[in-house]
């Protein structure tokens, strides 16, 4: 019996850890989600092909909440890598376009949740779209960063760990802080990031 638990044990840890088709998404040839996750209306989750997505994903188009319904698309593009604990929310739309790499613990959202003191609970008030989340081409987003609603972000972004992005930002631009703010623009004459020099 001890020999079998010995070698059941890794085998368990294994499958554990597996990667799977995951029933009802539209997924590409070559991607995979790993388990455990959290997928909340998984038609309404569009994967394109060679794809990555580690455990402990929260991916959530909601289509109603507080009794209004929403119409959310959430759209992740090729060859994207997605680190553990990716916090996804939308009831507008999320696209993650080509050869994306997220760290760990990245946020977005395209909502925001009524606070008014006098419409009752937080948790029974209704959620307002902010405006549809766009993150172009090959954009790196750091650990534990947080993407907020209406932003766009052109390609090869760079967003900084920890980072607060609350407006939109052109193509080629690196961000950091909190809300993030430009630090640096890649120039194609010197094939470097260059530093922007404060006001």
């Amino acid at each position: 019996m001890k020999s079998i638990r010995s070698f059941l044990r890794p085998l368990g840890r294994r499958l554990r850890c597996f990667l799977y088709r995951v029933r009802g998404i539209r997924l590409g040839k070559g991607s995979r989600i790993q388990r455990p996750y959290f997928i909340d209306s998984p038609e309404l989750l569009y994967i394109g092909e060679d794809t990555c997505i580690l455990p402990d994903a929260y991916i959530t188009p909601l289509k109603e909440y507080a009794s209004i319904k929403h119409t959310p698309e959430i759209k992740i593009g090729n060859g994207v890598y997605i680190g553990r604990h990716a916090y996804f929310v939308a009831i507008d739309s999320i696209e993650i376009d080509d050869g994306c790499v997220l760290s760990e613990y990245v946020y977005i959202t395209d909502n925001a949740h009524g606070l008014h003191p006098e419409h009752g609970p937080l948790m029974k008030q209704p959620l307002t779209s902010k405006g549809p989340v766009s993150i172009g081409r090959n954009c790196m987003i750091g650990f534990r960063a947080c993407v907020m609603p209406g932003v766009t972000l052109g390609e090869h972004c760079v967003v900084g760990a920890n980072s607060v992005v609350t407006r939109s930002f052109p193509a080629y631009s690196m961000v950091a802080g909190c809300p993030a703010r430009l630090v640096k623009v890649f120039c194609s004459e010197a094939d470097d990031w260059a530093s922007i020099q404060p006001r």
